[in-house]
């Protein structure tokens, strides 16, 4: 009796050492994921700032200048289907290219009836390109993207942090074909001497959302 208490305690002793040993290694392991997750969380990613021609969107109103010839040059806006109509051409799709490209294009419409046609385009309004914030921000929306706005700008624009906001927890959604999740940290855009592996404020893209959870 007393061998078979002693195994069983034995035996018993055992299996909570198990147990417990099994508990200690989940619970390390949880911890060195969440680490791992952390870092990647905030690792530095390589934001493309290459500055590039504008192209057309929808919305955005256009200068089409054909020379010599009045009856062909007009001003008109993108059609939300990003499409603009003009005299012989027809229908000719603007959105998403350049004004050089959207020139070329209603050049070559034209070559059958005018003899060596010029056009110019100009971009007279920008109305398409925007950027967005959203999550924890006073004002989140959409905003025009005139000229140069850093990610400090955009949320400066949509009336700064709530009172709940996890400034260090901020991630920058850019589309395209290159698309990109860039995490950032508030007090790494604000600090003087930033870290090396420390993201610095940068320029938004048409289309960039901000997002502050």
């Amino acid at each position: 009796m007393r061998a078979f208490r002693a195994g069983g305690v034995s035996a018993a002793r055992g299996d909570g050492t198990g147990e417990a040993m099994k508990r200690s290694v989940g619970i390390w392991a949880l911890l060195v994921a969440a680490l791992c997750l952390g870092g990647c969380a905030h690792r530095r990613v390589k934001v493309d700032n290459q500055e590039r021609p504008y192209t057309i969107g929808r919305e955005d109103v256009v200068d089409v200048s054909v020379w010599r010839d009045a009856d062909l040059s007009r001003v008109i806006p993108v059609r939300p289907d990003g499409f603009i109509t003009l005299p012989i051409c027809g229908d000719v799709q603007a959105a998403g290219k350049t004004p050089a490209e959207l020139a070329d294009a209603i050049r070559q419409k034209l070559a059958p009836y005018v003899q060596e046609p010029k056009v110019a385009v100009i971009v007279r309004e920008v109305n398409s390109a925007r950027v967005y914030v959203t999550g924890e921000v006073a004002r989140p929306g959409a905003y025009p993207l005139r000229g140069r706005v850093s990610v400090l700008q955009a949320i400066a624009l949509a009336g700064g942090f709530s009172a709940f906001a996890n400034t260090d927890g901020i991630l920058v959604i850019r589309q395209g074909d290159k698309g990109q999740q860039i995490p950032v940290r508030y007090s790494d855009l604000v600090a003087a001497d930033r870290p090396d592996d420390a993201q610095g404020d940068f320029p938004l893209q048409p289309g960039d959302t901000v997002v502050v959870p």
